[in-house]
């Protein structure tokens, strides 16, 4: 069962459920402050995307997971078994194209998207600000792949952009430490490198 594998938790007094999707690096944990406020209305759904969090890392397939369209599917797959439809994704980060890529593929499971910080590409385009050239995303990802443990404490503070809370960038530090550093390293190129600007047309 998909439910086994990502680590799924469901709360809530609600009918309605609301699913919520953690960013690359990290996993449900990230929604511990934010869920709860949702519990009174909705039913809430946590997880873990294969490979992040207490998920099922024996359930990793470098081909399936090469590109979000296997996590997309994951979802669909995962919110099939959980019976949802009608429901409400609230995607963090690359989730939000995720959750934007599994509503495309199944349109009945969710009435809303919410989308905290997304991104449908992350390189320049022309006549499009992607937030990196594509010589800084090579050469992120150059870094990770040469020293993971630098990179995670390099990184963390600058995506974490809360100077007067270190705290918040230890937390995000320690989150991708604990990451398997060859399925990170395959995620971040996944991330990094996608462009779903057209996907965003269908949704």
């Amino acid at each position: 069962m998909r439910s086994d594998l990502h680590n799924v938790n469901v709360s809530g007094a609600g009918s309605k459920p609301m699913v919520f999707a953690h960013g690359f690096g990290c996993d449900q944990n990230m929604w511990r402050f934010v869920a709860p406020a949702f519990e009174e209305s909705y039913k809430t759904i946590l997880f873990d995307h294969i490979g992040a969090g207490s998920s099922d890392l024996s359930a990793y397939d470098p081909d399936r997971y090469a590109s979000i369209d296997g996590y997309a599917d994951d979802v669909v797959e995962l919110c099939r078994e959980l019976e949802i439809q009608g429901g409400v994704f609230v995607g963090h980060s690359v989730s939000a194209m995720i959750g934007a890529l599994a509503s495309r593929t199944a349109p009945d499971l969710f009435d809303e998207l919410i989308m905290v910080g997304p991104s449908p590409r992350y390189i320049d385009d022309d006549g499009y600000t992607g937030g990196f050239s594509e010589a800084q995303i090579h050469e992120l990802l150059d870094f990770m792949d040469n020293n993971h443990m630098g990179w995670s404490q390099a990184m963390a503070p600058v995506i974490m952009a809360n100077q007067d809370r270190p705290d918040l960038s230890e937390e995000l530090t320690n989150s991708f430490c604990r990451t398997d550093p060859e399925i990170a390293k395959q995620f971040a190129r996944a991330t990094f490198l996608s462009d779903n600007r057209r996907d965003l047309r269908d949704i």
